[in-house]
């Protein structure tokens, strides 16, 4: 008879989370003294050229924090209400913005900025938005590339063991849209290399 050796407990969500809590409030300790005037340019991708790139497990925070604030459709009401403009056309809603100068095709905003220049789900945010500060921002200590390096491996190494594949980073609104109604609560849909993968 074949022995087989146990397989390791599975390790809930809730307690991966909390890991990634940790690494959010480390990556605040090596950043802090860094302020910004908040101009939102960081969250307007298409300015920038830069997006932040999400794991799973930080895709699930960002899930949750949307169920909180009452899914999908309450999160599309607060990013209209905060504000006197639409959201970008495509990602909730369409209508061009009466604040901005710029065609927010070119501004690729961040589905969660809201219209007043706020992020829906700030304590949630990604690592990515943690660690990106633009010219103008107010520098604190120095920042040594080897910390933002160490603290994205951490978020990897939660992700790795959060679901197969979670450690490899996507375009946040890419990852948005491919949660489609998980980011309304409802459990994430799993594509069929992932289901192969885990065996099902």
């Amino acid at each position: 008879m074949r022995r087989t050796t146990p397989l390791d407990p599975p390790v809930r969500e809730a307690d991966l989370l909390t890991e990634l809590s940790a690494v959010y409030r480390e990556a605040e300790e090596v950043f802090s003294g860094w302020t910004c005037e908040a101009s939102t340019e960081c969250c307007r991708f298409g300015i920038t050229g830069r997006e932040p790139y999400v794991t799973s497990v930080e895709l699930a925070a960002v899930r949750r924090a949307i169920a909180a604030r009452g899914g999908r459709r309450a999160l599309e009401g607060i990013v209209r209400a905060d504000g006197a403009g639409a959201p970008e056309p495509g990602v909730f809603a369409s209508g061009p913005s009466r604040r901005r100068a710029l065609p927010q095709a070119s501004e690729r905003r961040c589905p969660m900025l809201t219209d007043a220049g706020r992020c829906a789900i700030y304590a949630a945010r990604p690592l990515g938005c943690r660690t990106f500060f633009c010219d103008r921002a107010s520098a604190g200590s120095p920042v040594r590339h080897h910390d933002v390096t160490r603290l994205v491996r951490k978020v990897q190494e939660i992700a790795a063991r959060h679901e197969p594949g979670g450690d490899l980073g996507r375009p946040f609104t890419r990852a948005l849209a491919e949660a489609g109604a998980s980011a309304a609560g409802a459990p994430p849909r799993t594509s069929s290399a992932a289901r192969a993968r885990r065996g099902r």
